[in-house]
């Protein structure tokens, strides 16, 4: 249900971007008759018996794939474990190089992928573990067989990592006001005016795609936040991938607070948001 409703609070799609998402959907054939122009981000969500050539595209008469048809948008990948291990590595280029390359005897063809992945997955096969409301049921083989099908290097890729626990009755009978998504994209849209204007002359639109670079450039940090981020990446034994994602996502923590500094406290939520995987995966 979360996942669904991500579109809702992302940025309005610029005219270059509706352009470049009308005509990956043109080529794919995917373009509904009464929709010249696609104005709405794209969402996809395919089931987990999908085979790697239709997530990243090719076949006989090469296609997009399902990373092509989500760009500029979400692709959602719900019980992640459940899909084939191999179809899962193939998305590592693409997250990384935001183009998908296929060739073929009689022709290369380049497809643009820049999306956003959403994933979600139990903790094991029962659901239960590290659950403080029920026992887990499973075997620590069961359990470590079912976290193995998520590869570190494909972790390492995802920006933000949350644990979400169980709703309790009482909030779902609550009827506490709730921040609705007109409202929070409201505060993304500004967000993205911050980007757009501080990114006019490197031919990018947004923080995710800042290079080793660009980050370098425009992610600085005082001497407190350097001691925390080296503080955590010697703890959390974390990768070089992972330190600029961390930072990206610490300037864009800054950009919806509209700071024009990325100050600790940024640093350190941020940080927070990549300790999942030594939680599960490090056992």
């Amino acid at each position: 249900m979360m996942a669904r409703r991500i579109p809702s609070i992302l940025p309005n799609l610029s005219f270059e971007e509706s352009l470049e998402c009308t005509k990956i959907h043109s080529i794919a054939g995917t373009l509904p008759k009464n929709i010249p122009l696609i104005t709405n981000r794209p969402f996809r969500a395919p089931h987990h018996t999908i085979s790697a050539v239709s997530l990243v595209g090719g076949g006989k008469n090469p296609k997009p794939g399902e990373i092509s048809l989500a760009h500029y948008g979400v692709l959602f990948l719900d019980e992640l474990p459940e899909f084939n291990k191999n179809t899962l590595e193939v998305l590592r280029g693409p997250l990384e190089d935001r183009i998908i390359t296929i060739s073929r005897v009689n022709a290369t063809l380049t497809y643009p992928c820049n999306f956003m992945f959403v994933a979600s997955m139990n903790p094991c096969p029962c659901g239960f573990y590290g659950s403080q409301e029920k026992e887990c049921n499973c075997s620590p083989q069961q359990i470590s067989k079912y976290m193995g099908k998520i590869s570190g290097p494909l972790l390492d890729r995802i920006d933000i990592q949350i644990e979400v626990t169980p709703v309790k009755y009482q909030k779902l009978e609550g009827n506490a006001k709730q921040e609705s998504s007109l409202e929070i994209r409201k505060r993304v849209n500004e967000a993205r005016i911050i980007q757009l204007n501080r990114y006019k002359n490197e031919k990018i639109f947004s923080n995710s795609e800042l290079t080793p670079k660009l980050i370098e450039k425009y992610c600085k940090l005082d001497d407190e936040s350097k001691l925390i981020l080296k503080t955590a990446f010697e703890k959390l034994g974390l990768s070089a991938r992972a330190y600029g994602r961390i930072l990206k996502v610490a300037r864009t923590i800054a950009d919806l607070e509209k700071q024009e500094n990325i100050e600790k406290k940024h640093v350190a939520e941020a940080i927070l948001y990549r300790s999942l995987d030594k939680k599960y995966w490090s056992n």
